[in-house]
């Protein structure tokens, strides 16, 4: 092992989640890793998923609240003709029903027409009730806590955003079928809930057998490196797995300060809004911007009015 301080690593890790672990395990892990006290991870996966898990160190954690609003991008594996009380493989049984031959006979010399139209109208919704075997909060209790405790809860609708689903493939798994596909869609979309939503819609019951997450904003599963790579590459002194957090903050809208507006921020000092108006007229007026000077990154900016006049004030300070 190398001697290197990790204690003074700061970025982001790109990691691939094994399944069968917790989110929170895997920040765990990292913490053991480095020997570092500061981890956290954006988007909670289920044990059961596994994927793209970005995960903070250190200072990289002052940009983790700008993460918040990722679309995210999965891949699933969706098995029809059983429901589970967790939606997925590892819940116990409640129904469903597999095809008998000749159903599945009509459905295969379709090309499984009926199961892609029911996916094209799944992939019209804009409300979806959470699974009661998730982390969503009730009175400060998860919902899959209250759910072991044999509570009965109700769970409100919440605006969810499908941007586009494709199916890669379906075929015949013994005496019933299974639907691969990919979805792209808002935060707080639950994959497992799109797959009962059709498997009720088409009769069978279904549930997602695998999810993998392939993308989380603006990062992609290419990029990421599983715990054991990682061990692998610290035995070797190579810390290239971790990365610039500044990147999660990438797409916001850049204001390049000059010496004297840069020192100005770094002082807490808010700046007259008009020399960037070319730039912010260009957005709503609640947007966030990327405050940079020669290419680092100093502060995320915000507008405000005061006694008439625009102001940018610091939302974050990061330099």
């Amino acid at each position: 092992m190398s001697d290197m301080d990790f204690e003074k690593v700061n970025g982001l890790i790109l990691l691939d989640k094994d399944e069968g672990v917790t989110s929170f395990s895997c920040d765990s892990e990292i913490k053991r890793l480095l020997g570092t006290k500061k981890v956290g991870h954006i988007g909670t996966l289920d044990p059961f998923a596994t994927g793209l898990l970005p995960v903070c160190v250190g200072k990289g954690l002052r940009y983790i609240r700008f993460a918040g609003g990722f679309d995210k991008s999965y891949q699933c594996e969706c098995v029809f003709g059983t429901s589970t009380d967790t939606f997925d493989k590892d819940g116990e049984v409640t129904g469903g029903r597999k095809p008998d031959p000749d159903e599945l006979n009509r459905l295969i010399e379709s090309d499984f027409k009926e199961v892609r139209d029911a996916f094209s109208e799944i992939g019209k919704i804009r409300s979806q009730i959470p699974p009661k075997y998730s982390a969503k909060k009730i009175n400060g209790k998860k919902a899959y806590e209250l759910a072991r405790g044999g509570i009965e809860v109700e769970l409100k609708p919440h605006p969810v955003i499908i941007h586009k689903i494709d199916i890669l493939s379906i075929e015949t798994v013994e005496d019933t079928f299974m639907v691969r596909f990919d979805i792209r869609c808002s935060k707080g979309t639950y994959i497992r809930t799109i797959c009962d939503d059709v498997g009720k819609e088409l009769g069978f019951g279904a549930y997602a057998k695998s999810l993998r997450r392939t993308g989380n904003g603006p990062f992609d599963i290419k990029d990421s490196y599983t715990v054991a790579k990682i061990k692998e590459m610290m035995e070797e002194g190579d810390t290239s797995f971790i990365t610039d957090a500044s990147s999660i903050i990438g797409d916001m809208p850049e204001l390049k300060l000059n010496e004297v507006q840069s020192s100005m921020v770094r002082c807490g000092k808010k700046l007259i809004a008009a020399p960037f108006s070319d730039i912010t007229s260009k957005y709503p007026s609640d947007t966030f911007y990327r405050a940079t000077h020669e290419g680092d990154v100093i502060a995320v900016l915000y507008l405000s009015e005061e006694d008439g006049y625009e102001r940018l004030r610091i939302e974050r300070m990061l330099a």
